[in-house]
């Protein structure tokens, strides 16, 4: 719900592999040198609007300076490089299949190698330009491929970490990649160094102190060991905002509250806004109505709520979407919100009367297998949903309430609602961040709270397992509104299932240690939300309590 600007999604087609959150796309960096290569240079001033306002500098300050823009002069366009690795192709094939390749190194040692898209700048500008002009540091969003390989470079792969406090040197290589049946990678094309200053960001050093957990929690306080100094580094972070918009984190440890901590102005009674967490609300009220008798199982079909006739571009495909392919995104309608250009697409849903139906109007994808084929689609979730409100007694707020909320001790709440006034399943659901713990918990007790069975186990265990495949996250699988992957740290693989919602929210429920780990963020227009949690939780939370 509520996607980033166009900006930040046209750049990530630009510059990855694809929109979902993940490692760079593998590349290759050669080390041989090449005599003719150009020498990149350094400016520290608004170039990319006023190319006449450059000023060559020799040393860059980080977090002081707002600009630094690259310069390099090729003997021949990209074109021309890209016909060395590959002389029988056509240029159209060329362009299809490659681009520059960047490498940033701080104190000579590799931190990150990218393979730029190919659609990162015009074919025109591949065919004939020589003279590169690429801001990097800029004091706000801009629409260019070169600012985000910074963001990229900077806070997804490691720079941050390396450029610390101190003095550095940071080297940039430029060369061509060809991406055929093998990735071919051409000689150095340009390469330069700058001295890097960075100065310490101030911060208040109570911030990174470790908050003590105040009474009448809900919980028993755990008293297991875990390493202080890494959740104190992690504040630090939050305090001097290298990890941005982080609002609460909050581990539960042996089903016993172990850290509690809050930033940027929030506090245990703020209500939190996860954005797409909410959607699993829909998969765990739909297990609790199936346990109830008011909807016989995910297998039925839409037909049986809807006369799908009543709707645009009936299909007879319709009439076997089931619940299940809702659940799992893996439905046949043409809905995807990861395409901009899709008609399901979720900001597409947003200014109609009736959500649902427009849903129920979408066209089916013909080439789309139902259970399968997975892709983001709020849309569905929504008419899960409504099918849930129109089967239980009460509809679904004040059921969720009775069944759900009142039993786990959850009495602060508030919904969203659609057009149509149903509890909204497309997202936002706010919570506490004890809350959104304790609905965690839930799951990792199979189902339990306090001796109660709220969830039936046997769907708790279809809820987090692999139902659906994802082909674009890297070892990644998709249960009932649960995502499935893993962390690796120092070695041991960490398994877990998430609710994972825009801005890097997350409940994780992890599978083989005794751990529920909820962090509640808002940044919501950053295209690094989610990686920065994964940073979190690979560097910090998870060494600092195994």
């Amino acid at each position: 719900m509520y996607p980033q600007s166009f900006l930040f999604c046209s750049l990530l087609l630009l510059l990855c592999s694809s929109c979902t959150p993940a490692e760079s796309q593998a590349v290759a960096r050669q080390s041989n040198s090449n005599s003719k290569a150009s020498k990149i240079t350094f400016s520290n001033s608004d170039d990319w609007k006023n190319p006449a306002a450059t000023q060559l500098i020799d040393t860059f300050k980080l977090n002081e300076d707002q600009y630094l823009n690259l310069h390099f002069d090729l003997e021949e366009p990209l074109l021309a490089a890209l016909k060395k690795l590959d002389p029988t192709a056509s240029d159209a094939e060329l362009l299809s299949k490659g681009n520059y390749q960047f490498s940033f190194l701080v104190d000579d040692k590799l931190i990150f190698s990218h393979n730029l898209n190919t659609g990162a700048g015009s074919a025109k500008s591949k065919q004939t330009n020589r003279t590169n002009l690429i801001p990097l540091v800029y004091p706000a969003p801009i629409d260019f491929w070169g600012w985000y390989l910074w963001l990229r470079f900077y806070k997804m792969a490691g720079g941050e970490d390396a450029l610390a406090s101190g003095q550095h040197n940071l080297t940039i290589e430029v060369r061509s990649y060809l991406q055929g049946a093998a990735l071919k990678v051409g000689g150095l094309l340009a390469v330069g160094s700058i001295p890097v200053e960075v100065k310490e960001i101030p911060y208040d050093l109570s911030a990174a102190a470790i908050q003590p957990i105040a009474a009448n929690s809900g919980w028993t306080i755990s008293k297991a060991p875990y390493k202080v100094s890494k959740i104190e580094s992690l504040n630090k972070k939050i305090a001097q905002n290298r990890f941005i918009d982080i609002n609460s984190i909050v581990v539960i440890k042996n089903n016993e509250l172990l850290i509690e901590e809050y930033f940027n102005g929030s506090n245990r009674e703020t209500l939190h806004n996860p954005r797409s967490v909410g959607k699993t609300i829909a998969s765990t009220m739909l297990g609790i109505a199936i346990a109830d008798g008011h909807l016989k199982s995910e297998q039925e079909k839409l037909s049986a709520f809807y006369n799908l006739k009543d709707f645009e571009n009936y299909d007879p495909t319709k009439e076997n979407i089931s619940l299940k392919s809702l659940l799992t995104m893996s439905s046949s309608f043409l809905g995807n919100d990861d395409d901009y250009s899709s008609p399901g697409n979720e900001e597409n849903m947003y200014p109609t009367k009736d959500w649902v139906k427009f849903t129920l109007d979408l066209p089916v994808n013909p080439d789309k297998i139902m259970e399968k084929d997975f892709e983001y689609f709020t849309a569905g979730i929504v008419v899960l949903g409504d099918i849930i409100h129109r089967s239980v007694p009460g509809g679904l707020v004040k059921y969720t309430d009775e069944k759900f909320f009142e039993p786990i001790g959850i009495t602060k709440r508030n919904w969203q609602f659609t057009p149509q006034n149903v509890g909204n399943t497309a997202g936002g659901l706010q919570l506490r961040a004890l809350d959104f713990a304790k609905w965690g918990q839930v799951y990792k007790n199979n189902g339990v709270w306090k001796r109660q069975q709220l969830i039936p186990k046997d769907w708790v265990e279809k809820s987090l397992d692999h139902q659906v495949t994802q082909e674009q996250v890297e070892h990644g699988s998709y249960g009932y509104l649960f995502w499935n992957n893993s962390y690796t740290v120092e070695g041991k693989e960490y398994a877990y299932s998430s609710c994972s919602g825009r801005g890097g929210n997350k409940i994780y429920i992890f599978k083989d240690i005794p751990l529920v780990v909820v962090i509640n963020a808002s940044a919501y227009n950053l295209p690094f939300a989610h990686l920065q949690v994964d940073q979190m939780m690979k560097r910090y939370i998870l060494p600092a309590v195994n």
